[in-house]
């Protein structure tokens, strides 16, 4: 069984980087890309969503028992293989714990455009998981 209190919790630090990264979504390319304490702001919070999702869908994993994923991606995989989520937000999610991955290893490198774009064309996956969750549990 779900424990719908530490669900519940994530669940609420979600919204609250969601809505911060809809705020940075109003600011131009422009803007973003030229002000540190908005893309920088912007990359933290984006990270953070993702590791809730993640935890979030880590947490469902272990207390149905299903089997245990061996990385951030297979989290959804196994979501999608138990009729959580369909496949096309495993599809987007597994990508999105890719982008984990170069925000937290590869961010001497990382594309400011590329984030700016999942802020203003992507948070609605993280949306959509947040909304199976809440009825799921």
């Amino acid at each position: 069984m779900i424990e719908k209190e530490i669900v519940l919790t994530r669940i609420s630090k979600l919204d609250e980087y969601i809505k911060f990264l809809y705020e940075v979504g109003k600011y131009s390319k422009d803007e973003y890309l030229n002000n540190l304490m908005i893309y920088g702001s912007a990359e933290r919070f984006l990270h953070l969503a993702i590791e809730c999702v993640i935890d979030i869908g880590n947490h469902i994993i272990a207390n149905m028992r299903f089997r245990k994923p061996e990385s951030n991606r297979e989290v959804f995989i196994i979501l999608f293989e138990n009729k959580i989520i369909d496949n096309n937000l495993k599809l987007n999610l597994c990508n999105m714990a890719g982008f984990r991955n170069i925000l937290v290893h590869d961010y001497i490198d990382l594309d400011r455009e590329i984030v700016y774009d999942i802020i203003k064309n992507n948070l609605k996956d993280i949306e959509n998981f947040r909304d199976i969750v809440m009825n799921y549990v």
